[in-house]
């Protein structure tokens, strides 16, 4: 049997789910009968909903599913939580082979045993790294307890992202902002600055917001506050006040301290941030990032006063670059998207 396309088929169910099951997994499910035929298909559609395997053995009421394989990118759930364990149904409904992309790294769940110890047929690691990239940010959470950290930016080839003037609408192409938005959709919170506040007015249409302005100097009557839960993050403000979350915040060579700044988010039930910032904040927050999606368009500036993408300190040896793999590179009209990890 061909597990990889079955595989490819359950990566792409779970996608369905961004935006709408954090803090769980993105999980999707194929199940076949007992000659191999695909009978069905479900996925993890909203946190508290079915998960992937339930949502596709409850389509299923005349018992073909009995004698069969289902196949899923993540180890079933063996404990009760928002919904029973997905091997329970499993079990009852008569499947006989399960075949997974990757273990659970929640030490709750438990599955393999449960299903093997039933007499079913566990085939594991099937498409791994496929699937571990799939649920990187929930494999973070659960390994490190800390929310997994992005960053987006958008520049010309020479590496800038506004002139001198601060001129920078656009540097990308609508087919790159529209991708943009499903990018967004993927993270709990967006963190930005009062600086690309004040210069862009951004909206920012986002469930969850983080905003960093030490000193208060944006209006709250700006475009990105009519919309989400936002958490200013300031020097001097501990408080609720007129829709908006102020955290006063600990100030760290002169800036406020990010590292407090993710904390905060983690007690907060945010498991993912996505930085949408100028240069200096980017720069700053390297050191957190776990991923960088830059998109760059088919411009030279040509002008050193432009400013960078990551503008934020001076090197003298080049030994002294932060060091990343590429992980993909993708065309969006004639911009192309760059997608790479911090090396650890």
């Amino acid at each position: 049997m061909d597990y990889e396309k079955y595989m490819n088929i359950c990566i792409q169910l779970a996608k369905n789910g961004e935006g709408n099951v954090s803090p769980n997994p993105l999980v999707g499910c194929v199940v076949l009968d007992k000659d191999d035929n695909q009978i069905s298909t479900g996925f993890h559609a909203k946190y508290g909903q079915n998960h992937a395997e339930r949502d596709a053995l409850l389509k299923l009421s005349n018992g073909e599913e009995k004698d069969g394989t289902l196949i899923v990118n993540l180890e079933p759930c063996s404990h009760f939580g928002k919904t029973p364990p997905c091997t329970d149904l499993i079990i009852e409904r008569g499947i006989k082979k399960v075949v997974l992309g990757m273990r659970d790294v929640n030490p709750k769940v438990s599955g393999i045993q449960k299903l093997q110890d039933a007499g079913i047929e566990v085939v594991e690691g099937v498409l791994e790294d496929e699937c571990k990239k799939l649920n990187e940010i929930f494999i973070k959470n659960m390994t490190e307890n800390k929310p997994f950290i992005a960053l987006k930016t958008a520049t010309t080839l020479d590496g800038k992202i506004a002139t001198s003037s601060g001129s920078s609408k656009w540097i990308t192409s609508e087919i790159a902002r529209e991708e943009v938005k499903k990018i967004r959709n993927r993270y709990d919170a967006i963190l930005t600055t009062s600086s690309t506040i004040l210069k862009d007015n951004p909206k920012m249409i986002h469930k969850k917001k983080i905003i960093l302005d030490r000193n208060l100097k944006t209006n709250l009557e700006a475009d990105i506050y009519k919309n989400g839960e936002i958490y200013l993050f300031n020097e001097t403000l501990d408080m609720f006040e007129g829709g908006v979350n102020f955290i006063k915040a600990p100030i760290k060579e002169d800036k406020i301290d990010l590292n407090f700044v993710f904390e905060k988010a983690w007690e907060l039930g945010i498991k993912s941030i996505l930085i949408e910032a100028g240069g200096h904040l980017n720069g700053n927050a390297l050191e957190y990032v776990d991923k960088i999606y830059q998109f760059i368009a088919p411009k030279i500036a040509g002008d050193n006063s432009a400013l960078s993408c990551f503008d934020y300190r001076k090197i003298t040896e080049i030994s002294e670059c932060k060091n990343f793999t590429i992980q993909a590179t993708e065309m969006f009209g004639n911009d192309v998207l760059i997608t790479y990890y911090a090396i650890q």
